[in-house]
């Protein structure tokens, strides 16, 4: 089913319906199911940490920055996690002490932090010698916080959780549920496209049609689950719920959309991008990444092939909608999180070391369509989804995990 829509740039296009269920369909948010699932229950008392980001971070003390109209990413980390951590009524979960921390903003998803960070009391800590203290360490942030955290939780054994834009929806549908069952979900995804030699992404976008080839060589599909066991330093991106590879290679080209609704082409060779054409909008922004490219290509280059393995409504934040089975995406630039080999020393310039993922869905670009996503695999090649709905191929190999009927409507 499609439904017609007018465009902010003025173009027309058409949305393709997806099956998401209704935010009805989900029990109400709950701290303790959500750290007791993901980090397991605890067996001893543990420090916590609650970080985040501010454009100044002194505004934390005195809670400064809880009297502005901004921040409710910021305010919700501190009224839906460290007041309920706090809270004497959390005994599940063996709080021996919750810090409340923030840094500056980076600006940019992934980018490296400031080693400076603020405590409630104004008191200056560091990023690199402090955070490591903790046993679990929670950044809820407007900013993407995950490569970052996740390189110092290896190097220092500890484990946590990235929420950056959480808001009501992610609160209510993503991070209500059973992370057990997601991981179960995700697994049987995985196992699908284990393997893969590659695959080929068809696009139509303003009438033309595009075609991106990324190479895997057969490596193991990664899969983002949510679960974070004791004994394993790691950080959990939530809400969870993806299999994903780190490309060995890509060609072709892709549509884009800026933030402004420009659209662009964006041409790959030899896994990254090397030139962005002008399909509708705003040619200032074409000419800013092309100078970007030209001046450190490792921003062009592509550093990962994701899908969504989770039935969640759209919430409008990247973090949650690219976790919704039927989306795709690429992502630009830093790879070392996800075992990838490119790390912010391999850029011109740290402040382009970026994880910057690039998402498809209805609700977010609305005038590309997906027209297939295509399996290469033991020399065959299977169609899993037409505009973001999967094919009988791929449902019949998901199983118990995925309400069959309802996805093919």
């Amino acid at each position: 089913m499609f439904r017609f829509l007018v465009g902010k740039l003025g173009f027309r296009h058409f949305v393709r319906i997806m099956y998401t269920p209704p935010l009805s369909d989900f029990p109400s948010f709950c701290l303790d199911r959500l750290i007791t699932t993901c980090f397991g229950t605890p067996s001893t008392d543990l420090n916590y940490c609650v970080l985040i980001d501010l454009d100044s971070a002194y505004e934390i003390v005195g809670m400064e920055f809880m009297k502005k109209d901004c921040y409710t990413v910021q305010k919700t980390a501190y009224s839906v996690f460290y007041e309920q951590l706090i809270s004497s009524s959390q005994s599940t979960l063996r709080v021996k002490k919750c810090d409340f921390l923030a840094f500056n903003k980076t600006g940019g998803s992934n980018l490296d932090p400031e080693d400076e960070i603020y405590d409630v009391e104004g008191n200056i800590l560091s990023f690199e010698n402090d955070i490591p203290k903790y046993d679990i360490v929670l950044a809820i942030t407007d900013y993407s916080l995950t490569a970052p955290l996740t390189a110092l939780a290896k190097k220092h054994n500890f484990r946590g959780a990235t929420l950056h834009g959480v808001n009501e929806i992610i609160l209510n549908s993503g991070l209500s549920i059973d992370y057990n069952f997601v991981s179960k979900q995700a697994e049987s995804f995985r196992q699908v496209l284990d393997l893969a030699d590659g695959f080929t992404l068809n696009f139509e976008c303003l009438g033309k049609t595009f075609t991106l080839n990324i190479d895997c060589n057969k490596q193991v599909a990664q899969k983002s689950h949510g679960l974070c066991p004791e004994g394993k330093p790691d950080v959990a991106n939530l809400p969870a719920g993806e299999v994903y590879f780190v490309p060995t290679g890509a060609d072709g080209s892709f549509p884009f959309r800026f933030f402004d609704g420009t659209l662009a082409e964006m041409h790959i060779k030899d896994g990254a991008i090397f030139r962005s054409d002008l399909l509708a909008g705003n040619e200032a922004l074409i000419s800013a990444r092309n100078q970007q490219l030209h001046d450190d290509p490792a921003t062009g280059v592509i550093g990962e092939l994701g899908f969504g393995t989770q039935l969640l409504p759209f919430s409008g934040k990247d973090i949650q909608d690219e976790k919704i089975f039927g989306t795709c995406h690429v992502a630009t630039g830093r790879s070392d999180h996800l075992g990838g080999n490119l790390v912010p020393e391999l850029f011109a310039s740290k402040q382009n070391a970026s994880h910057d993922d690039i998402l498809f869905a209805p609700p977010k670009t609305p005038e590309i369509n997906v027209v297939s996503v295509v399996l290469h695999k033991n020399g065959d090649s299977h169609i899993l989804f037409e505009s973001f709905e999967p094919t009988n191929f791929l449902t019949d190999l998901l199983g118990e995990h995925y309400p069959v009927a309802s996805l093919l409507g």
